[in-house]
């Protein structure tokens, strides 16, 4: 005979290895490293920086 097979462990293993595909589609999907967004952090504060200082009007 066979050993048995626990349902539950098979069904909790399944969910996890679909969770985890997942988790690895969006990470190629939406993912961007560390530098990356700091790069992007640097290039607006650059570019407010830069549109300020053209700015005309003063508030008073």
């Amino acid at each position: 005979m066979s050993t048995p097979i626990n349902l539950n462990k098979y069904r909790k293993e399944k969910a996890r290895a679909a969770k985890r595909a997942q988790a690895d589609e969006n990470s190629v999907k939406f993912g961007r490293t560390k530098a990356q967004k700091q790069l992007e952090e640097a290039q607006k504060a650059k570019a407010k920086a830069l549109l300020d200082g053209h700015k005309t009007d003063q508030p008073e």
